[in-house]
């Protein structure tokens, strides 16, 4: 049993660091998509990515208490190494159900981020600056237009319509550009040339980045718990025969 134990433990911490390094891969946000997220008030995801590093780290270092606990034979240390086991266990389950039931109503749909992107972009104060310059960079990068197609913004009300009025029917990042970025066609953007502009919709892309942020910090999460779950129950009977 002493064996079977501290044989596991190197694996424990392999995998809470492994936990604690894809939480930061989300929280860093590489695709920048957190003000999405965030004028929503629903950027649980990244918080659930924040009490992953969190939890991860204490994992490893845990694992390293529970291998000299386990080599003293003391009953005591086991004691302690079970008890903020079981809180840390906690945290993250609470962790993965964050990232999960929030990943469920931000991206269920593109009804709430074709909302924010109409109600934010080219709107005035911090919000409206931060969504305008995601949108833009995601128009630009991934090549597509508003939410659902080019269509988001003529037939819904938005604050870039209320600036621009019909001059211009959808943003110039929705326009195809040259090498060096300048606009293949501003006329034949405007009257909605197909050769000039992008005609796909971006929420493809927004749902697939929030899928893979949830993916790395709950399912990769549940396996980590599956295995710390193990772990404990070894430990305890390990603490019962002590």
């Amino acid at each position: 049993m002493i064996v079977q134990h501290q044989d596991n433990l190197p694996e424990s911490e392999a995998a809470g660091l492994a936990l604690c390094a894809l939480a930061i891969w989300v929280a860093v946000d590489d695709y920048k998509l957190y003000p999405i997220s965030s004028v929503s008030g629903k950027d649980d995801i990244f918080a659930g990515a924040w009490i992953a590093i969190f939890t991860g780290f204490a994992f490893f270092c845990m694992c390293v208490f529970g291998i000299l606990a386990a080599a003293m034979k003391s009953r005591a240390l086991m004691l302690t190494y079970l008890i903020l086991m079981l809180i840390i266990y906690i945290f993250e389950c609470a962790s993965c159900i964050t990232a999960v039931t929030n990943r469920d109503y931000l991206v269920g749909n593109s009804n709430l981020v074709k909302k924010q992107m109409l109600k934010y972009y080219a709107a005035d104060g911090d919000s409206g600056s931060r969504i305008t310059l995601t949108w833009n960079k995601v128009m630009k990068e991934v090549e597509c237009c508003g939410t659902d197609g080019p269509v988001d913004w003529i037939e819904y009300n938005s604050t870039f319509r209320e600036k621009f009025g019909t001059d211009y029917p959808w943003p110039t990042h929705c326009c195809k550009r040259k090498n060096n970025y300048e606009v293949v066609n501003v006329e034949a953007c405007k009257n909605g040339q197909n050769t000039t502009m992008f005609t796909k919709g971006c929420f493809n892309h927004i749902e697939s980045v929030f899928s893979r942020y949830t993916w790395a910090i709950s399912w990769y999460g549940f396996a980590v718990l599956m295995f710390m779950f193990c772990l404990l129950i070894l430990a305890m009977v390990y603490y019962l025969i002590l």
